[in-house]
């Protein structure tokens, strides 16, 4: 292995839903950002929770499969006043997570504010300031109908640009490190 291939880093990003989830994927090397996909799954025609549940962390396991990302970074759930809308995502954002953490990928979380803010240096930009700034910086020729693979993307890339900096982000390393971490949350 060259020493620029080793050096190679391929990072998916997620923004979690059960309407829609949005992925895009990077490769990193050296300092230096390439576009290589993003996508969306669209769950708004299933009307079972559990069927949502399952194509996420299905179609999760299959990026993994088939980009073998080296670190996922993924949108935290942003806390609403609506609970039943929080309880979902909670749920799309875990299945991802559990998809990642079954591969070995570590995970870190971050705020949507800490991703705008890294993109836009505004942590109230709006998803279209968001996708005009990474088509901006990445080279893309067109910007998808939906924004959320754009938020997806916006993870990966906010992923590259706080490496090194673990403020503001959640890593997780395997299911041990996980439950440690949220060892809190769950006794009581």
């Amino acid at each position: 292995m060259t020493k620029a291939a080793a050096s190679e880093t391929i990072i998916l990003g997620i923004d979690p839903g059960t309407t829609i989830m949005g992925f895009g994927i990077i490769r990193v090397q050296g300092n230096q950002m390439e576009f290589i996909q993003m996508n969306e799954l669209i769950l708004r025609k299933y009307d079972d929770p559990f069927t949502k549940l399952k194509l996420i962390f299905d179609r999760t396991l299959e990026l993994i499969d088939t980009y073998h990302p080296d670190e996922i970074a993924i949108e935290a759930p942003f806390y609403g006043k609506n609970v039943q809308s929080m309880l979902k995502l909670g749920r799309a954002q875990g299945v991802a997570m559990a998809a990642g953490l079954s591969r070995q990928v570590p995970i870190t979380e971050y705020l949507p504010k800490k991703i705008k803010m890294a993109i836009t240096g505004n942590g109230n930009a709006s998803k279209e300031q968001v996708a005009r700034m990474l088509q901006s910086v990445l080279g893309l020729k067109s910007l998808p109908k939906n924004l959320d693979s754009t938020d997806g993307l916006a993870a990966a890339v906010c992923h590259f640009y706080n490496q090194g900096k673990p403020v503001g982000g959640k890593p997780y390393t395997g299911w041990e490190a996980f439950i440690k971490q949220n060892s809190d949350r769950t006794s009581g």
